[in-house]
């Protein structure tokens, strides 16, 4: 193709950047055999994440060079340098797709669907990312999340791909968390601190891959106990909110009780479903009016003096994140 002695990637300065960046992935994977990608499916595609977020920042080292990797074929395929790369781009790309994948698709396949599916992108170096699942690829059907059961987490805890267990799991329940407490910024707030502290120790390297797999399960099975507690306190998911506000504070807990803290929470929510209007959060006469009767229900129930302005702070705070739904 080009006069003898010149090489594409000097006639071609995208290609140059596109054997730059294979040669980056590559040395990710020294000591890894992934020899067989044209062959391997999902199962490979595991192992590979699974190394990658074995080494330190590798996931985004890797999501990082594999997305230069993709922009530098996209301009130079035609090429036939690069049209001999198509294979391993495309099993690059696929590796990406499933570390940086966030929504998980609920379809099952079966092992033979998978199997064409990963030969489709093969053969095409172009990602379908409906295909390439974090679950599929680890031979897990992609659970009911609401009841998480010890079936499920047993699998989990027995994939050999231990670092793309801690993936899965983060995915898992970072994902709960922003659906189910949506509208409860204190569970929100508490879970979300949680998971991140784990993560990065993990990521850290301060504990091991099977304590961080053993730390995450112990979270999903507190996030099930947390999502459920509304039936076992009798509070529908707005006044439980209010109730988690109230309760934010041991002073509180200890002092009023459950069955007072349940009273409070059940007034505020009636009363403030009935005052919120749509704008009152930017008019700050609205707000005033909303914050005095919190106030005048807190002192009606002898809520502890000291943690009222904290307490009414959260309160409207709740309220603001559940307005969108009341209107």
């Amino acid at each position: 193709m080009y006069p003898k002695g010149i090489k594409a990637e000097q006639h071609c300065p995208i290609y140059a950047v596109l054997e730059e960046k294979l040669d980056i992935l590559r040395a990710m994977l020294h000591g890894f055999d992934y020899s067989d990608f044209l062959t391997g499916g999902h199962g490979l595609l595991a192992k590979t994440a699974n190394h990658v977020l074995g080494i330190k920042e590798g996931k985004k080292r890797f999501c990082d060079t594999a997305l230069a990797m993709s922009k530098a074929f996209t301009l130079c395929c035609t090429l036939d340098e690069a049209k001999a790369e198509r294979e391993e781009v495309a099993f690059f790309q696929a590796v990406k797709v499933l570390l940086t994948k966030k929504a998980i698709s609920g379809k099952k396949k079966t092992n033979e669907e998978r199997e064409l599916a990963i030969r489709q992108i093969i053969g095409s170096a172009v990602v379908s990312e409906e295909v390439v699942d974090i679950f599929n690829a680890v031979g897990l059907d992609k659970p009911n999340i609401g009841i998480l059961d010890q079936d499920f987490l047993n699998d989990v805890r027995n994939l050999p791909e231990r670092n793309l267990a801690v993936e899965l799991l983060e995915r898992l329940l970072e994902g709960e968390i922003k659906a189910r407490f949506a509208s409860n910024i204190v569970q929100q707030h508490k879970f979300s601190e949680l998971l991140t502290n784990v993560i990065l120790r993990y990521q850290n390297r301060s504990i091991e891959t099977a304590q961080v797999i053993e730390e995450l399960i112990q979270m999903a099975k507190k996030f099930k106990e947390a999502a459920e507690r509304g039936a076992d306190l009798g509070l529908n998911n707005d006044e439980l909110a209010f109730y988690d506000a109230l309760a934010n504070n041991e002073e509180s807990v200890r002092e009023l009780g459950d069955d007072t803290l349940k009273k409070i929470a059940h007034e505020l929510a009636e009363n403030l479903r009935k005052n919120v209007s749509v704008d009152w959060s930017v008019r700050e006469s609205v707000r005033a009016s909303l914050r005095l009767m919190v106030k005048r229900i807190l002192r009606k129930y002898k809520y502890p003096p000291g943690k009222q302005e904290e307490a009414v702070q959260l309160v409207l705070e709740q309220a603001e994140s559940l307005s969108a739904e009341w209107g």
